[in-house]
């Protein structure tokens, strides 16, 4: 006898008990109705049923035994087919061991996951069965009914309901509402639906949301307000409402072309056109102007606010106009900025700003300035040389170096002299980007002693790291002039300090053209808006109601689940046919209303949703997907794999460690 034969045999016997009761049972109704026809066909179909559960198992046995008894050590395989000395060794071990490790209890383990009872093969034969009974019976039952009522008495049929769907968009849109059957809808937000019975005769009929709610309409009209995109089912059929959402104002400035426009000297006119459009209506819209005058702190801001006319089309205004520099008030070396701000007419208001641009009138150039004076901010009352003297100093020594016979000691002295006016110069200016120490730390330790032989430690030793008023007070084009002149004048340091004040002239005279550039950066303007604190109600002072008032205490060291366990449970149900916890509608919808924010894809989810909830099995996985696409941050889990440690596991490692 064949070990192979034998273990198929007695699978095939045990898949054949299993799936018994499911024959049986099925004869039962035919024998009760006494077809001959039906009870044919369900041999028939339990024939084929067990010609193809034998196929089954003629062709996956193997892989059953190795799956379900840990004593076959994976070799089932060897049952069947045995080429090496090896192999037929194992197969004979094997055969050995089938009495002790495949006994009935065994069997019934091994067939049980592949090999089912059935029973919904069951349920479309019990229909047919009932199908055939109830027309069997309708022809007498029928028949009685006639001959118990009178031809001129007989029962109407109940009407069915039917609905007018009336859509109404907000009253701020200006559009017109509509009414019909039901169908897809769109709605702006905050746009209400009336759902109203035709004929209020035929009864109360109920919609459902695919947010789980239910609406029952009768006598009474129901209506929603749409806030979310949702569809609603009735008889089977699904409609969809699509909410649009109300859009801001959108502010376009097509002039000035750039956000610092800087006039060219002796222009008389500025152009500014600019457009601003909504999805609706734009209610209001205003220019708002700020001129600048003056230089370093004796500036002097003048605010201007003029509102922008409508035109023909209310969703849209266009407005531009070139502007007299007269008109703007405007005079050399003034600055102008302005912006637009502009609010729709939706129920709570959109109001939006542009950006700040910039008209910039230069002065004329002075021609005995100090180059100390680029930025008002750096005027101290301490003694320092400007780029320029720097420059004469280091000309004078190039020259005496050509004309007299200099000591070596002599030019060091004089070139390590100018190179420390140079670097306290580019310390001076390096503020401005946040510049914390230089190469040469003792050079400006003198700097801060006191007369009292105090000495400030905090400024020695520290460092006064970037500070937000000094380092982003300044446009972006200022910041790169002021980077330039830095590395001209550090060029410039190195090679005082190289003892070639040749070589330092050049990056001079380019931390001169930058400093002369910085003459034109000298006025910052920041508009600043004031803290406005939320109003406070007065009917409540001094009661004591803290009702929706929050608490400032939390939780320290709290378990934060990433998600909840409600969720874990219900996508594990999901994934096989067990029954899916209590509430788990209520746990679904709301998970998939915090965590899918797009519509589609959230009226997808809520229609995978409903179908579970009608019964459909197949829905499952769809259901299961979008509630995993709605963990964004969920934990790793390292989870370890079982594995089964068999005698000959265990004896095979050891022969391979010896």
């Amino acid at each position: 006898m064949h070990g192979d034969a034998d273990i198929a045999r007695r699978l095939w016997r045990a898949a054949v008990l299993r799936r018994l009761p499911l024959w049986i049972l099925g004869a039962l109704p035919w024998l009760a109705l006494r077809l001959l026809p039906g009870l044919l066909a369900w041999g028939a179909w339990c024939m084929w049923d067990a010609a193809r559960l034998r196929q089954q198992v003629a062709r996956g046995w193997s892989g059953w035994l190795d799956a379900a008894v840990p004593g076959m050590e994976d070799s089932s395989a060897l049952l069947l087919e045995a080429d090496t000395p090896l192999a037929r060794m194992q197969r004979q071990r094997l055969l050995a061991r089938l009495d002790t490790a495949l006994d009935k209890p065994a069997v019934r383990r091994t067939v049980h996951p592949y090999v089912g009872t059935g029973f919904m093969w069951l349920l479309p034969w019990l229909a047919l069965a009932a199908t055939v009974w109830f027309f069997g019976q309708k022809p007498a039952a029928q028949a009685q009914a006639q001959a118990a009522t009178p031809p001129m008495q007989a029962a109407t049929a109940a009407p069915l309901p039917q609905l007018l769907v009336t859509a109404t968009p907000p009253a701020y849109t200006g559009v017109a509402g509509s009414s019909g059957a039901p169908r897809d809808i769109a709605l702006p937000e905050g746009g209400q639906l009336r759902w109203c019975l035709k004929n209020p005769a035929a009864g109360a009929t109920t919609l459902e949301l695919s947010d789980g709610r239910s609406l029952t309409v009768n006598e009474q009209c129901t209506t929603l307000v749409a806030t979310e995109s949702l569809f609603w089912r009735w008889r089977g059929a699904r409609y969809t409402i699509k909410v649009t959402p109300d859009a801001a104002p959108t502010i376009t400035i097509s002039q000035p072309a750039q956000m610092i426009q800087e006039l060219k000297i002796g222009v008389t006119t500025a152009a500014m056109a600019l457009s601003v459009q909504d999805d609706y209506r734009v209610q209001r819209a205003t220019l708002h102007l700020t001129l600048a005058r003056g230089s370093g702190e004796n500036i002097k801001f003048t605010d201007r606010e003029m509102p922008l006319p409508a035109s023909n089309n209310p969703r849209l205004r266009n407005w531009s106009k070139t502007w007299t520099l007269a008109e703007l008030g405007m005079e050399p070396g003034d600055e102008l900025y302005f912006f637009v701000r502009a609010a729709d007419n939706a129920a709570r208001p959109h109001t939006v700003q542009s950006p700040t641009y910039t008209l910039r009138l230069p002065a004329p150039e002075a021609e005995d300035s100090e180059e100390t004076a680029a930025m008002p901010m750096l005027v101290k009352p301490q003694s320092l040389r400007s780029q320029r003297q720097i420059i004469i100093d280091t000309e004078q020594l190039i020259a005496d170096m050509k004309s007299t016979r200099m000591s070596a000691e002599t030019v060091r002295e004089r070139s390590e002299s100018i190179a420390l006016d140079q670097g306290q110069l580019r310390r001076r200016y390096g503020q401005f980007l946040g510049e914390e120490s230089s190469l040469f730390g003792g050079e400006e330790h003198e700097e801060h002693e006191e007369e009292g032989g105090k000495m400030d430690v905090l400024h020695q030793f520290g460092h006064a790291h970037d500070e937000a008023e000094n380092a982003t007070l300044y446009d972006e084009g200022t910041k790169k002039i002021l980077r330039r002149a830095l590395v001209a004048m550090w060029d410039a340091e190195k090679a005082l300090r190289a003892i070639t004040p040749k070589t330092a002239l050049a990056p001079e005279y380019k931390a001169l053209e930058a400093i002369k550039e910085l003459q034109q950066a000298d006025r910052i303007y920041l508009h600043k808006t004031a803290f406005v604190p939320p109003p406070i109600r007065e009917e409540i002072r001094m009661t004591g109601d803290v009702l929706g008032a929050a608490s400032y205490a939390r939780e320290q060291g709290g378990d934060e689940e990433a998600i909840p366990a409600a969720l874990r449970e219900l996508v594990a149900a999901l994934s096989g046919d067990a029954a899916l916890p209590a509430l788990w509608t209520r746990t679904a919808h709301d998970w998939v209303r915090e965590r899918l924010t797009d519509d589609e894809q959230r009226l997808a989810a809520q229609r995978a949703i409903q179908d579970v909830l009608d019964g459909c099995g197949r829905c499952r996985p769809a259901l299961r997907a979008w509630l995993r696409a709605g963990v964004k941050e969920a934990p790793v889990l390292l989870q370890a794999q079982p594995v089964t440690g068999t005698p000959f596991i265990r004896g095979w490692r050891e022969g391979a460690a010896q």
